[in-house]
């Protein structure tokens, strides 16, 4: 019986597993990485899969040819070494070259499109055609008789294919939200070296390529809802998302997205008030205002409620509604009269929009936290910071936190952020499952009540109350970044608890 030697290490298997899940979760990671740069719309995650597609392609034919020409483990393992390192060099280039993409894509009128496709092909290219070399290698090896050549080629594929759902699941519920985006490649690229380091001749070579990662990480990184007593009046799957127009017998509209469990806009026939969450947004912002603004952004304008509102309470005021989804607008437009002659609609994703832009604002609106699960590139340090570089001084940005009623952990988390990057930061309680967050430099409930008396008739008793309700914001909380905001767990969470309580 033949002796297992240092050279026969490791198993063909456990390796095509690991560069399998490495491939995948290198994918998801990568999605993750970019949306604070191109947002996370249908088009970025069209570009990302399908550049990995055509990376897995070359690399598979690559890693045949390889093959071939040096028909050896140690060469498998090398080829697997290199691609450890490349995975592991992502989260070191990728800030430097984005900011560097961004920028450059913005002076030539480049979109989202291809800036994602640019920087997944930069990126993430490389590293996944070596990855995906090590399947067709490893058959190559593991193929001793011509017969048993299909046998091993397909236990070869299913093997990988079970590292890659690993790897996807893996990346998205675990790594990237205990340990951040960037250490998630690090880690799977360390995984990769140590399962190929059995295999180099050099082993004080081999040694040091997942010593280095493993240093690395050490270091500091940056359905459909039944009607019911409404009429649906139009109904469309958008490019993002299911969205429907319900009229109720009152007259009284409401836009309703994918699950219908939240509504995002809302029409009173006769009234630019909505005896709603749109009616605060209109006030708050006098808590650090002494003057109606000149110009306000509203990131997730939906179908304009309150750039409607606006328009008739402040007609002087430019509105500048940033709405990732165009079909909104126009169902704004068809449904909900919006209207206003100073509202311009921009049909971007709401960051790369404030990255690009030149404007100024006296207030920044924030309402696109579509629920359940938030974008968590506008729940960052990194978001507010850009947004408090959009503000002209002593401006003032107010987020709409939802939240299932009894549970704050999201406010807190939104909260501490925002308060990592303004002097003041204040919440309004004005619903149970909706509170208002206002950061600004300075701002006090104080201000908004002598502010009242200067206000149109019909907005003083909504911002009376108001004051009345302000108060310093939820102490507790972590401070969000663009590497690690698990968002998703902290919801599904809030989600878990609020169904408890109600059992």
């Amino acid at each position: 019986m033949k002796r297992s030697t240092f050279r026969d290490a490791p198993p063909l298997g456990l390796l095509v597993f690991v560069v399998g899940s490495a491939s995948l979760g290198a994918e998801i990671a990568a999605a993750r990485l970019m949306a604070p740069f191109f947002g996370a719309s249908t088009i970025v995650w069209a570009n990302v899969i399908g550049i990995v597609l055509v990376s897995l392609s070359a690399g598979y034919w690559f890693g045949g040819r390889f093959a071939d020409r040096h028909p050896h483990k140690r060469g498998l393992c090398t080829l697997v070494l290199v691609a450890a390192l490349a995975v592991g060099l992502i989260p070191f280039v990728a800030d430097p070259f984005l900011d560097v993409a961004v920028d450059a894509l913005d002076e030539v009128s480049a979109g989202a499109f291809i800036g994602s496709l640019l920087a997944v092909t930069v990126l993430v290219a490389p590293p996944v055609v070596l990855l995906a070399a090590a399947s067709p290698y490893a058959i190559r090896l593991a193929v001793e008789r011509i017969e048993e050549s299909g046998t091993v080629a397909g236990r070869m594929y299913a093997i990988s294919t079970v590292g890659s759902l690993v790897g996807t699941w893996g990346s998205a519920l675990l790594l990237i939200p205990l340990v951040g985006t960037r250490r998630t490649f690090l880690i799977f690229a360390i995984a990769c070296a140590l399962v190929a380091l059995p295999g180099v001749a050099r082993r004080a070579a081999a040694i040091a390529v997942p010593a280095t990662l493993i240093l690395l990480l050490a270091l500091p990184v940056g359905t459909i809802k039944a009607a019911g007593t409404g009429t649906v009046l139009e109904e469309v799957d958008t490019e993002y998302q299911y969205a429907r127009v319900v009229e109720e017998p009152d007259g009284r509209r409401e836009l309703e997205l994918n699950e219908g469990q939240a509504v995002h806009s809302l029409y009173r026939p006769g009234s630019f008030l909505t005896d709603n969450i749109w009616d605060e947004y209109l006030v708050l912002p006098f808590a650090a205002l002494e003057r109606p603004p000149e110009k306000v952004a509203i990131l997730g304008n939906a179908a304009g409620t309150t750039a409607r509102a606006m328009g008739h309470y402040f007609p002087q005021t430019e509105v500048d509604g940033v709405e990732i989804d165009g079909e909104l607008s126009r169902l704004g437009r068809k449904w909900f009269d919006m209207r206003n002659p100073r509202l311009r609609v921009f049909h971007e994703d709401a960051r790369p929009y404030l990255r690009r832009t030149d404007e100024r604002y006296d207030v920044i609106m924030v309402d696109a936290y579509r629920q359940p699960y938030i974008p968590f590139y506008l729940a960052t340090r990194e978001f507010f910071e850009l947004v408090r570089d959009r503000l002209e001084p002593g401006g003032a940005v107010v987020v709409n936190a939802g939240h299932p009623e009894g549970q704050d952990d999201l406010e807190k988390v939104l909260s501490a952020t925002m308060a990592a990057v303004f002097p003041v930061v204040l919440r309004d309680p004005s619903e149970d499952t909706n509170t208002l967050i206002l950061g600004s430099g300075f701002a006090s409930a104080e201000r908004l009540r002598r502010t009242v008396p200067r206000l149109p008739r019909d907005l003083r008793g909504i911002a009376f109350a108001a004051a009345a309700r302000i108060e310093p914001r939820l102490e507790g909380g972590t401070v969000y970044t663009d590497d690690k905001a698990p968002v998703e767990w902290l919801i599904d969470k809030s989600i878990v608890e609020y169904a408890a309580q109600g059992d």
